[in-house]
């Protein structure tokens, strides 16, 4: 993976300063490796003879370094990210129903379609901090509403690009950038960007926008980004929190309107897959969805729907077209654990109950299912399609003893539908545990 020359730049000239000012940049670096091991087992149900199968087995080594700023008026610094995936079990031979395990979910593929013994990436980060504002250029992991690093895998996808993050206003956060590359998150390899469906990169998206937080209850969001020759985007989110009983009522709205841009419908390559209403893959779209969530003690239940409109899917980067680099995330409610429900027309509600343990005397358990049910789904030359999912999540960490600090995972996901995606049973189980370097 290749580094940028500003992050280098960065971390050599950290080695010529005072030595209080290195003594504050060393003094205030922190640094873990997480270790993950991951199980993932995918079965599609309404195949060939029901015999699409996907399971491999994993071992993860994410290690971050994080490092201070050196002292003065503009602080300088660098993080650093590495990482390893080893295999320890994948397809490539017949189990013991006779079908072939297919690999591909959490490990790159040999030239013969089997899964690569390991692969590693990783990259630095440079940063400057003047007051309150913080410029970073090289390797990224966003969390924006425009754009989300999926770390739905052994190991996490990687972003390359430059990112301005300023804080001079009170209660008001301002962030802008530009994203160049994606490392996929079974992948080594550095690729341009792209949207489901389209074939061909484009190396510059931008975006900017900012958080307001308006009082202590009330979050207002506003994003906009634009990914050239693919789309253009605008984010509008609230969240408020209200004191409802002994409870918390949470209230989160989100609206994204998504035209396209520059090639995209116009030249082969450059289109969004799935339904356009005039089948040209042309991008556009308004999705918005509005979910509510009462928090009871140990109880949470969360009620919401979603709608996309009908004139394309909904999109964000995604670069499964581009070899290396699949898997995307999507800043929506319904981004879960099988599918992400973002069709064309696609009408949503969704209902998931979630358990804190703590107070039956098991600090650490928690759990949570969801039901969601798509409808309206347009299909070209065919009536609407329909689906539904269904998901459980359990996880437990040790609180106490030898072993705190490890957590247990498992995941269990089903989707059911007549669309162009197969049903599906999914399971995945992790095993991780985060040991402090520094």
């Amino acid at each position: 993976m290749r580094k940028t020359s500003l992050a280098l730049a960065v971390a050599a000239s950290t080695l010529g300063l005072s030595q209080v000012a290195v003594a504050d940049f060393i003094g205030d670096s922190k640094a873990n490796l997480t270790l993950r091991n991951f199980y993932f087992d995918h079965n599609t149900k309404n195949t060939a003879n029901n015999n699409g199968e996907a399971q491999e087995w994993g071992q993860g080594f994410i290690f971050n370094y994080t490092s201070g700023f050196t002292e003065g008026t503009v602080g300088f610094g660098v993080d650093a990210v590495g990482l390893l995936g080893v295999k320890l079990d994948s397809g490539g031979r017949a189990n013991k129903t006779g079908r072939d395990r297919t690999p591909g979910a959490l490990f790159p593929l040999e030239s013969d379609g089997s899964a690569v013994d390991e692969f590693s990436k990783g990259g630095l980060t440079g940063k400057v901090r003047v007051s309150k504002t913080e410029a970073r250029i090289g390797t990224l992991t966003p969390r924006l509403p425009i754009l989300v690093s999926n770390d739905g895998r052994l190991l996490p996808q990687l972003f390359e690009g430059g990112q301005i993050t300023s804080n001079e206003i009170d209660n008001l956060t301002l962030t802008a950038g530009q994203i160049e590359h994606a490392v996929g998150r079974a992948s080594s390899n550095s690729t341009g960007l792209s949207v489901a469906g389209g074939s061909e990169a484009s190396n510059k998206f931008y975006f900017a926008g900012g958080d307001w937080k308006v009082n202590s209850d009330l979050t207002a969001q506003y994003y906009y980004a634009n990914l050239e020759d693919y789309y253009k985007q605008h984010f509008a989110g609230l969240g408020h929190n209200l004191a409802l009983g002994e409870g918390t009522l949470k209230t989160d709205l989100r609206y994204f309107r998504t035209t396209s841009d520059g090639k995209n419908g116009k030249e082969a390559g450059y289109s969004v897959g799935g339904y356009t209403r005039n089948g040209d893959g042309k991008i556009d779209n308004n999705t918005w969805s509005a979910a509510f969530t009462y928090s009871l003690g140990s109880h949470a239940v969360m009620l919401g729907h979603q709608r996309v409109s009908e004139d394309s899917n909904f999109v964000q980067l995604n670069q499964g077209g581009i070899e290396g680099s699949a898997g995307a995330s999507v800043y929506l409610l319904t981004d879960r654990l099988v599918n992400s429900f973002t069709r064309a027309g696609e009408r949503t509600t969704f209902g998931q109950y979630s358990y804190d343990f703590a107070n039956l005397g098991a600090p650490g358990l928690k759990a949570s299912v969801i039901y969601l049910k798509g409808t309206n789904i347009q299909v070209a030359g065919a009536n609407e399609a329909k689906e539904w999912e269904r998901d459980i999540a359990l996880d437990y960490v040790f609180q106490e003893g030898a072993l705190k600090g490890l957590g247990l995972g498992w995941r269990h996901g089903v989707l059911r539908g007549n669309t162009s995606t197969a049903d599906a049973d999914q399971n995945r189980l992790i095993v991780s545990y985060t040991l402090p370097l520094l």
